[in-house]
């Protein structure tokens, strides 16, 4: 096993723990990792105590139709956007019986960028009944590179925000 998959798995498990110490289940809507947030999170067992449903919204038709995205803050500002980034975590949450979700867009590569956009552009979004957030990342390397560290920050990220004050 690598040392990012090793990481991942034990990100998992504290996200895990967490959403079952508050009761509350995930659901995710990916773009650019093409499920690979929810494959990480299933590979737990267990995971269906926590783990509600993930939607993998590739097309920007799938964005509408599954999760609600208006065609028109797509058509307004792209795929790639804090708009509709927050918009597909909103849509996770209104489309499932979870109570926090994560959503991801971004340009994995190895073309499809620009210059407002290049390769590694990717957002990040996560949402509960009472606040979205949301968080631009610019990454490097290989396809698979970005869409494995985007997973990863995906879930450091809901980890950190769910832990407990202190």
């Amino acid at each position: 096993m690598s040392t990012q998959a090793s990481s991942i798995e034990e990100l998992v498990r504290q996200l895990a723990a967490r959403l079952t110490e508050k009761g509350w289940m995930l659901a995710t809507a990916e773009s650019c990792t093409g499920g690979m947030i929810a494959a990480a999170c299933t590979d737990l067992a267990g995971s269906s105590q926590w783990f509600e449903r993930g939607f993998v919204t590739y097309s920007n038709e799938a964005k509408t139709e599954m999760l609600g995205v208006p065609a028109e803050l797509i058509a307004k500002h792209g795929a790639v956007s804090e708009e509709v980034v927050r918009a597909m975590a909103e849509g996770a949450l209104r489309h499932s019986r979870a109570q926090v979700s994560i959503a991801v867009t971004g340009v994995a590569g190895p073309s499809g960028g620009s210059a407002e956009k290049p390769v590694g552009t990717v957002w990040v979004g996560w949402s509960t009944a009472e606040t979205s957030r949301t968080q631009r990342l610019a990454l490097h390397g290989s396809r698979q590179k970005i869409r494995e560290i985007t997973t990863y920050l995906a879930l450091q990220d809901l980890a950190r925000q769910l832990m407990p004050a202190q």
